[in-house]
Order: C-alpha cells, then sequence, then structure tokens
C-alpha cells in the first residue's frame, strides 16, 4: 500500500487549493473501512492534525481550519481531498496524508503548500 500525495504549490493569501491524496494498493473494502486524514508540519514543528474523514463518514477539524477546509474523499477512485479556502499564510506547512484501520497504518509523503501574503 502506498499514499501519495499531491497538489501543494505557492498560493496567495486568500486563495484556494485542493490538495490530493492517491490510496495505491489498497483494497477498496479497506479504504472504505480506514480513518483517512491530513495533517501538516511546519520545519521545526510537531505534526499538527488538521482533518478527519472517519469509516462513518463524519469529519472533524482543527480549530484553525474549521470552516475554511474540506476533507473529502472517492471511494471508487481510493482519493483523499483537501480543499482549502481563504487560505492564510500561517497555513503554510508540508502536508501529509494518512490512511489507519486497525493495526494498518499508512503515511503518504508530504506536498508542500506556501501561502504568500
Amino acid at each position: 500500500v502506498q499514499l501519495q500525495a499531491f497538489g501543494g504549490g505557492l498560493v496567495q493569501a486568500g486563495g484556494s487549493l485542493r490538495l490530493s491524496c492517491k490510496a495505491s494498493g489498497m483494497i477498496t473494502s479497506v479504504f472504505w473501512g480506514s480513518t483517512l486524514a491530513w495533517y501538516r508540519q511546519g520545519s521545526g514543528e510537531q505534526r499538527e492534525l488538521v482533518a478527519t474523514f472517519g469509516p462513518d463518514r463524519n469529519t472533524n477539524y482543527a480549530d484553525s481550519v474549521q470552516g475554511r477546509f474540506t476533507i473529502s474523499t472517492d471511494n471508487s477512485r481510493k482519493m483523499i481531498y483537501l480543499q482549502m479556502n481563504s487560505l492564510k499564510p500561517e497555513d503554510t506547512d508540508v502536508y501529509y496524508c494518512r490512511a489507519t484501520h486497525g493495526s494498518r497504518d499508512y503515511w503518504g509523503q508530504g506536498t508542500e503548500l506556501t501561502v504568500s501574503s
């Protein structure tokens, strides 16, 4: 199983961007039953949970992104998305996707977002 995150880039403050994460080699039932999440991490900082999408399809967000970011999935394509609106310079970070299912714990490589002021 491999998670591949992509879609990062340079955006002006107030702009929008969508991150994507492809889960390869994961059977559909495992993807469907996984807790999917996005994290972010700045240089020298701890990795921070941004958003989760549970197998019950419930979503949760960090207070700092609530109302601006939306996590979603496409089960048929085994994709995890993070739609980011009203971006702020403090959203600048490396973003990671994650899928957990029982003892299985998969991380994608990071994709970097830079928000310019």
